[in-house]
This record gives structure tokens, C-alpha cells and sequence, in this order.
């Protein structure tokens, strides 16, 4: 994805016209969707089948996949519309998404928090904690790149550490940001469109606790047992320095991407700039430069050896950044398929989250939002059943509340079902298999994280104390 930047700079010289034609999901059937199971299986199978060849290659791999997909719409539509659909996808989608986690990425990791921390079950659990809370607040990607690399250089030394990397991607990387539009991509796509900043944290506080609270106390279950089961001193060091927070200057920069996302939404000149059909407003390109400055401000004031003891590196944000492209491509047909309703491929979609009579099946969108959200990232499936659900906000948050709960639970929450879910899912076990943690496979942690999260979710649609789901 080296050329991405010339390529953009290239589309804004091409000729185009403001009403760049669409793609039609009506007409295409399900084998244009198999690049995008393809592109999936790859990222699942590569590293366990061909490890190799899959970290050496994936971006080549991922970019064929790509290709496919756009041959396909080519081929079906031509180049005017395959061009217009990769524009959006790229431009309209891609682009901010990755600005903003390269901007967390890089700012949080000069933060660095330092010391005799040890891989007991009590400060294992007190991080889970922390991260969790912090979550809804500098974002899940924030708090995971703050948190992540002291909780694994504290468990390095265990014989068994992966289920508390497992359980972190789960509560910091997911569930943590259920309760602001700046915790977790879904909401914040709800955010711009229109639902109350305030809106879920009064909405899904008991569901969030409920769901943080249970997977707290089954995490220090595991970790008490496995902690037991280990050598005496394993998991401990003989160093007694003192828990040191450095990278300060970190904490505004974080304050200051808060910020920048907040005047985007806040903001509204009116200004946008149209790129073969899609239209960039204004707000949001000023808000993708300043976070590009701020990381930038944030490695220049940043002293080196506080990421090098951090053992901060450009990989992780880099696999992401490349898979992700290509995800953001593979999926252009599904989700055309998935927008046409009822005239599209899809169409038993529609009509297994809807009565007879039109009125929305709550479960039903929990659930199919969330495992849909598990393997097309949750963001862009958020956005589908928000529009799906009507895409009248003020009916959505006031007689339809049940159903815009579900839909931001099941994105958020089941986001954590596997590695694509949520971009810092991906991210978290990037860096901790960099750093010697034996990270399951891709179907490995499915299974894992399945076996934890689905008996919960299951207690979730049953509660009574949970109203939104009934």
C-alpha cells in the first residue's frame, strides 16, 4: 500500500463528475462476496499454514485479494463505478480510520509506565480495571496502546500469559468502550450521525457493568489458577523500583485528538470537496491533518529511549494498516449486497431482523449485528443496521431505544469475537506476539473468545434486568 498516497494525490487530478455512478448491490449475486471470504480465510489461515511466507508477504496477499475485488466490480459495472467505489472506500472510510489510529498509536506509545510490575493475578485484574475504564474515555486504541505493553512485559516471564492478553483484547479493546461515541468506531459513527454524545452512557452503563463485571470475575478466576499452578518466582522480580509514569507530555496530545474529533462533529462549514463522486467535508480534512501534526509533534517531543523501553516499533501499525486497506476494499461488494435490502442478495437479512408488521426484533439485531460485526468490522455493520433500523436518529434514540441498544451492544461488544472485529484487536496481538507471547491462532482465538463472550451474551438476551433486548 506504499503507492496509496500517489494514488490519492493522482484521483484528484482525474476526470470526474460530482454524480460519479454507483455501485448497484441489486445486481450482483453472492460470489461477489468471495474475494472478501478469500481475503478472511487468508488473514485466519496464513499464519498458522504458511507463517512464512503470510509475515513476509501478507501485503502482497491482501493487495491480490484487493485486485480480485476490483476486477469483479469492473467487470460487472466498469471502470467509472469501480473507480467511484474505491474512491469512497479509500477516501470516505480508509482514510480517517487509519489517520486516527495511527495518531493513538503513535501518541500513546510514548507514554511509558515503568517499574516492578508483576504478573500477579491482582495487578493483572487492576489493569483489565483500569483499561476497561479508561476506554470510553481516550478510546479503545488509546488505552490499549497505553496499557498493553506493560501488562505483557509483566507476564512475560509466566509459562501461561495468553489468556491475559486474550482477556485484555476483550475488556480494554472492546467492551471498555461501549458508553462514549470516542470509545469504540460504531458509536462514533452514530455520533456523526446524529445520536447524543450522552446517549449510550445512559443507555448501556447496566448492560456494559454487567458484561465488565462478569468477564472481571472470570478473568481473575483463570489467572488465580493459572498463577497457582506455576513455579514460585515465574511471574515475579526481584527488582523493587517504583511505578514510574514517563511520556507525560503524551497526555495532552491524547486530550488534543479528543478534541479534534469533537470539533469535527461540532463543526460544520458547509465546505466539502467532491473526488469522483465523494464528498470530503471540510471539518473532517482538517481534523485528519491535525492528527497527522499531533502525531507528529508527539515523536518529535517524545525522548527516544522512552519508546525504545517501550520497544515501540512501527509493525504492528503498519500489518493494520495494510490488512485493514485491503478489508476496506474486499468488503465494497458486501456491502452493497447488504444495502440493496430486499432487492439484493441479502434479502434474508431484512426480513430476519423485522416482524411481519414491520416492527424491528430486537435479538435479532444484537445478535446479527454483532457476529456480522465480528468478521466485517464493526463500524461499517454498525452504520448498515443503524440505516437498516429506519436511520431516523430522534426515532431511534426515543421508541425505537431497545433497537439502537442492541445494534451498539452487538457491535461493541462482539467486536471481540475475533482479530478483525476491531482494529486494536488485531493490533494488541500483533505486539504481543512481537514480544514473545504465543498468541493463538485466528480460529484458535474464535474459539477462545466464543467459549467467554457467547454464554454471556446469551445471559444478556435473557435478563430481564436488561430491557433494551426484549
Amino acid at each position: 500500500m506504499r503507492y496509496l498516497p500517489v494514488a490519492a494525490l493522482l484521483l484528484l487530478f482525474f476526470p470526474h463528475s460530482a454524480d460519479a455512478a454507483t455501485l448497484d448491490g441489486a445486481a450482483m449475486r453472492w460470489p461477489f462476496a468471495l474475494p472478501f471470504v478469500g481475503l478472511l480465510l487468508s488473514i485466519a489461515t496464513g499464519p498458522l499454514l504458511f507463517p512464512r511466507v503470510w509475515h513476509h508477504h501478507y501485503g502482497k496477499i491482501a493487495a491480490a485479494w484487493s485486485i480480485v475485488t476490483l476486477a469483479s466490480i469492473w467487470w460487472l459495472s466498469g471502470g467509472a463505478v469501480m473507480l467511484a467505489a474505491v474512491t469512497h472506500a479509500l477516501l470516505a472510510e480508509y482514510l480517517s480510520f487509519i489517520v486516527l489510529l495511527f495518531a493513538l498509536y503513535t501518541v500513546a506509545g510514548g507514554i511509558v509506565v515503568s517499574g516492578d510490575i508483576r504478573g500477579t493475578p491482582l495487578s493483572n485484574t487492576v489493569i483489565l480495571a483500569l483499561g476497561t475504564a479508561m476506554a470510553s474515555i481516550v478510546g479503545t486504541t488509546g488505552a490499549s496502546m497505553i496499557l498493553v505493553r506493560p501488562l505483557i512485559r509483566a507476564n512475560l516471564a509466566r509459562p501461561h500469559n495468553r489468556h491475559v492478553v486474550i482477556f485484555f483484547i476483550i475488556l480494554v479493546a472492546n467492551v471498555g468502550g461501549a458508553l462514549s461515541p470516542l470509545g469504540d468506531p460504531p458509536l462514533f459513527v452514530g455520533f456523526l450521525n446524529g445520536v447524543d454524545f450522552f446517549w449510550t452512557t445512559r443507555s448501556l452503563w447496566l448492560q456494559t457493568l454487567i458484561v465488565a463485571g462478569s468477564l472481571l470475575a472470570i478473568f481473575v478466576v483463570i489467572d488465580a489458577w493459572r498463577f497457582r499452578g506455576e513455579r514460585a518466582g515465574a511471574s515475579t522480580g526481584s527488582s523493587s523500583a517504583p511505578i514510574r509514569v514517563r511520556g507525560l507530555l503524551n497526555i495532552p496530545l491524547i486530550a488534543a485528538i479528543v478534541g479534534c474529533i469533537l470539533l469535527s462533529a461540532s463543526w460544520k462549514p458547509g465546505i466539502a470537496v467532491d473526488i469522483i463522486g465523494t464528498h470530503l467535508e471540510l471539518q473532517n480534512l482538517v481534523r485528519d491533518a491535525m492528527l497527522i501534526v499531533i502525531a507528529l509533534l508527539s515523536l518529535w517531543l517524545t525522548r527516544d529511549e522512552h519508546r525504545e523501553a517501550n520497544g515501540f516499533t512501527w509493525e504492528p501499525i503498519r500489518e493494520v494498516a495494510k490488512l485493514f486497506a485491503a478489508i476496506f476494499v474486499a468488503i465494497i461488494p458486501v456491502l452493497a449486497m447488504l444495502d440493496a435490502g430486499k432487492d439484493g442478495a441479502f434479502a434474508w437479512l431484512l426480513s430476519a431482523v423485522t416482524e411481519p408488521n414491520g416492527t424491528p426484533k430486537e435479538v435479532a439485531y444484537f445478535w446479527y449485528t454483532g457476529l456480522m460485526s465480528a468478521f466485517l468490522d464493526n463500524a461499517p455493520t454498525y452504520l448498515l443496521f443503524f440505516k437498516l433500523a429506519g436511520g431516523n436518529v430522534d426515532n431511534l434514540m426515543n421508541a425505537l431505544s431497545g433497537t439502537l441498544s442492541a445494534i451498539s451492544m452487538g457491535a461493541v461488544y462482539m467486536g471481540a469475537l475475533t482479530y478483525i472485529g476491531n482494529a486494536p484487536n488485531f493490533m494488541i496481538a500483533a505486539i504481543a506476539t512481537e514480544r514473545g507471547i504465543k498468541m493463538p491462532s485466528f480460529f484458535g482465538y474464535l474459539l477462545i473468545a466464543s467459549s467467554v463472550l457467547v454464554p454471556l451474551f446469551l445471559l444478556l438476551t435473557l435478563l430481564p434486568i436488561a430491557p433494551v433486548l426484549h
